[in-house]
């Protein structure tokens, strides 16, 4: 039985690039557009205000970005799959940094709940004055931006092993490998910016992410080269 029997390339690719495109409504909804239209820089009280009146898309918010973190691990597995016979410790070492970037952006999530816990007026809280608890408002959301960083490090350092994979393999466009590993150096330095620089206002993946955009469109529209594709299949079940 040939790999051409037992496994479809282009399916695979067709299933990963949904799931990348997939991240980005994804990511925008519950990542940026939900906090950034509820939440008043400097104004605990006008946030906390903002939130309460919106319940339901601050909720929302959350549950997309959990949803996110589960698409981005099943997207790894197909990758994985797919680019496996290039180099199977790279592709191991892609799937292990998404495992690791997942939770960490998961558990993130807690803070937009503690801001939920914090004004639905709990009977713990109510030793504090409502100025009190407003003002812890920021704190929680403050915290959550702050893991999105430490998460976008890793969002970063994955791309690194799959864009040598697509460089290295002779199915895919090698441009597509350089602008991936562009697109990772353009999360990291963001991350580090933030970390070190924090009234620095330059977002560096902004224009870095262009590979991330353009992969996922090859994958759905393109695919691979089906007959490269299967001699790195039978060189790697040779060795």
């Amino acid at each position: 039985m040939t790999t051409k029997e037992t496994f479809n390339p282009n399916k695979t690719a067709r299933v990963a690039g949904c799931l990348y495109l997939m991240l980005f409504p994804l990511g925008i909804f519950g990542i940026i557009y939900v906090p950034s239209s509820l939440i008043v820089l400097g104004d605990a009280a006008t946030t906390a205000s903002n939130i309460m009146a919106n319940e339901l898309l601050y909720r929302l918010s959350i549950v997309t970005a959990l949803t996110l973190q589960i698409v981005y691990i099943f997207l790894a597995l197909a990758l994985y799959k797919l680019l496996n016979p290039v180099d199977k410790n790279n592709a191991v070492l892609m799937v292990i940094l998404v495992l690791v970037a997942a939770p960490i952006a998961m558990l993130n999530e807690l803070n937009h709940v503690a801001v939920l816990l914090v004004l639905s007026g709990s009977d713990f809280l109510t030793t504090f004055s409502l100025d009190q608890v407003q003002a812890s408002v920021p704190l929680f959301l403050n915290l959550h931006e702050h893991g999105v960083f430490i998460a976008q490090i890793f969002w970063g350092l994955w791309l690194f092993p799959m864009g040598y994979l697509i460089f290295k393999s002779n199915f895919l466009p090698l441009a597509l490998g350089i602008l991936m590993i562009i697109g990772g150096f353009g999360y990291l330095v963001d991350s580090f910016v933030y970390f070190i620089f924090p009234d620095f206002d330059v977002t560096f993946s902004e224009f870095t992410f262009l590979g991330e955009l353009l992969f996922p469109l090859w994958l759905m529209f393109k695919g691979v080269n089906h007959e490269q594709w299967e001699k790195y299949a039978l060189k790697s079940t040779l060795i």
